[in-house]
């Protein structure tokens, strides 16, 4: 598989993995009105890429961004994401209490 590359669309509140310029995926996220807070809502890989890491990479980059930060905790309602994190367990501290 070709590398996958995130980029954070932050006016669209979504990260976006595109494989070889292709639109393979999105993790779409709310900043909450408690601004501690970001929201993962639902993160979706296009059949064509499943399998292939994208839904992953996704997850690690947003994840890593919102630790790099630091100034929010997750609430993952997105069952990938929550998913994800249950099998990272380096992850777990970022999510909200």
């Amino acid at each position: 598989m070709s590398d996958v590359t995130v980029t954070d669309q932050t006016e669209q509140q979504r990260y976006v993995a595109h494989v070889d310029g292709v639109e393979a995926g999105a993790a779409q996220y709310e900043l909450a009105e408690d601004p501690a807070r970001i929201v993962f809502t639902h993160t979706a890989v296009g059949d064509e890429f499943e399998g292939e890491g994208v839904g992953s990479a996704l997850a690690r980059t947003a994840l890593d961004d919102v630790r790099a930060a630091g100034e929010r905790s997750v609430v993952a309602r997105c069952s990938f994401i929550a998913g994800w994190i249950d099998k990272h367990p380096d992850y777990q501290d970022l999510l909200a209490g």
